[in-house]
């Protein structure tokens, strides 16, 4: 395929559909996983070297609680797939229900509901809310992910999961439109202009993808899809490039996922960003993800997708190796700029790698398995990096460095094992 009919196949009414939801997920993402709602943490329950380091714990147990429901439930969704062979109606009734919630965090935040164990009962409601609006944002994205297969083919697969991903942290730039709400007030008022934002770049979603015709599996209930991934483990064996890499994946996403929770405290607490500075560097950031996917998008389909992991683990170790020893403001711009070219290549390369190695009657059940790996990991890495600070919290701000430091012992596990992968 040259490139000129890539460009053509990027612009067509399913391949655009698909990437808006990209777009309009990554909304979320930036705004509230990473950026305004830690804000929000920070300002409710930080303002000391010692407190800075209890909002870390509390940010990361959130995270960690939302990650254990996606780990019950996402082997089960992949399930669904393989059956239903339906993606669409999925992804749109879970982005609407993380919207719902989203915008349900900015109606609570501001109001003033008494105490709840010594902290303000609306932030304790936002909290509960939170976790259910990442439980569902990130539960659509298992059925996104499984829509590559139906609007590309092998050949273009890997372009197509780099223009999404692409596409998505452009995405980024609108939601950090809602900067004016926050500038000359509380965090907290991104959250309901976040939802809008979220809803309105889903509706391309809803109203132009037409999902494919595909025939109907046997029916049965919704819970003996446990059944079916245990019998799925039980040809580990059978497939074992692919649990090697879910493995892999395991160690890899633990150090990115709790990364991208932790950034904005990390980079106030540590090196001293202001709310603006760290917005900037996330810009930065995304920039450089956008490059990212689309330079891995076309290297993992000349070099491969198992080839392509590797080189973005070594990326991911790099730059979390410079995190953690930030003494300036340029160090952690490098820092910025690496991860996002790691964060970006991580979507692109893990989701062509899955499709590669995965049979298609088995791609819905191992991409909910994919999803358990990942989600799994985002409850140990979170756990581990809020008992870091908090046990250590009493020391200041090395707490939240060794904290750092435990992430890239993650990433070298991913890449030992990454070396079992049978090519």
């Amino acid at each position: 395929m040259n490139n000129s009919q890539s460009w053509k196949l990027f612009f067509t009414v399913p391949v655009l559909s698909w990437a808006f939801y990209d777009f309009a997920n990554t909304i979320f993402s930036s705004n509230i996983t990473t950026i305004f709602f830690p804000f929000y943490v920070q300002e409710t329950v930080g303002g000391s070297e010692h407190l800075d380091q209890i909002a870390s714990t509390f940010l990361s147990y959130a995270n960690a609680v939302s990650s254990v429901f996606l780990v019950l439930f996402s082997p089960l969704f992949g399930v669904w797939i393989d059956r239903s062979r339906r993606k669409k109606k999925y992804v749109v009734s879970f982005a609407l229900a993380a919207i719902g919630f989203t915008a349900l965090m900015g109606v609570i935040a501001p109001r003033h509901l008494g105490e709840f164990w010594g902290l303000p009962a609306a932030f304790t409601l936002v909290v509960v809310l939170f976790v259910a609006a990442k439980f569902f944002y990130q539960s659509s994205l298992i059925f996104y992910d499984a829509m590559l297969p139906d609007i590309g083919t092998k050949e273009t697969i890997s372009v197509l999961s780099g223009f999404g991903v692409a596409v998505g942290y452009l995405g980024t730039l609108i939601g950090l439109t809602v900067y004016p709400f926050v500038s000359e007030g509380p965090n907290a008022n991104a959250f309901l202009p976040t939802a809008i934002l979220f809803l309105i770049f889903t509706l391309p979603m809803m109203f132009f993808y037409k999902e494919p015709p595909a025939a109907l599996q046997e029916k049965k209930p919704f819970f003996t899809g446990y059944r079916d991934v245990l019998e799925t483990f039980k040809d580990m064996q059978r497939y074992r490039p692919i649990f090697l890499f879910m493995i892999v994946y395991f160690f890899i996403n633990d150090a990115i996922a709790t990364a991208i929770a932790m950034m904005a405290i990390y980079a106030k607490a540590i090196v001293g960003f202001t709310s603006g500075e760290f917005i900037l560097l996330y810009l930065v950031s995304t920039i450089s993800s956008v490059i990212g996917s689309f330079v891995f998008g076309y290297m993992t389909r000349t070099a491969g997708a198992k080839k392509a992991v590797f080189q973005v683990a070594l990326i991911l170790f790099f730059a979390l190796f410079l995190g953690t020893f930030a003494i300036n403001r340029p160090m952690f711009w490098i820092t910025g700029s690496l991860f996002g070219v790691a964060l970006g290549a991580v979507w692109v390369t893990s989701r062509v790698y899955i499709i590669e190695l995965s049979p298609e009657h088995k791609r819905g059940q191992f991409f909910g398995l994919f999803a358990f790996s990942g989600k799994l990991s985002a409850i140990v890495g979170p756990l581990m990096y809020g008992t870091i600070t908090f046990l250590l919290a009493d020391y200041g701000n090395i707490a939240s460095r060794a904290a750092m430091a435990s992430l890239m012992l993650f990433v070298l596990i991913g890449l030992l094992v990454h070396r079992k992968i049978p090519d």
